[in-house]
């Protein structure tokens, strides 16, 4: 799987890619007293799920730093689309745990997750 985050290819691949799509309606969608949904849908939206097994400490520095403008480009595989897109995305919330490989004494982390949602 290639992924690239602003023209630069992510060296790891994540464990896993939950592809979402979200609809965004306006304020005028409801449900009438009769129970019927009107709908003013505005956007459809993909939300995607990353998260990646055990990173380096370059490893995850090199993500975190690729993800952390404001918006940027990022190419993947887009169910929808039937291929790789790009698309501009922001992050939500990050997380990883940093834990010793045991042998040496080296840090590495595992299980980095985060959510990126389309602009």
């Amino acid at each position: 799987m290639l992924l690239i985050i602003d023209n630069v290819e992510i060296a790891a691949y994540p464990e896993e890619l939950k592809f979402s799509l979200k609809d965004e309606d306006s304020e005028n969608s409801q449900r009438t007293s009769d129970g019927t949904m009107h709908r003013d849908r505005i956007a459809v939206k993909r939300q995607l799920d990353l998260t990646f097994g055990i990173l380096t400490l370059a490893q995850i520095s090199s993500i975190l730093k690729a993800t952390s403008l404001e918006f940027f480009q990022f190419y993947y595989p887009d169910l929808m689309d039937g291929g790789y897109s790009t698309r501009i995305f922001y992050v939500g919330d990050r997380s990883a745990v940093t834990i010793s490989d045991g042998e040496n004494g080296n840090l590495i982390c595992k299980g980095l997750a985060f959510t990126f949602i389309e602009q």
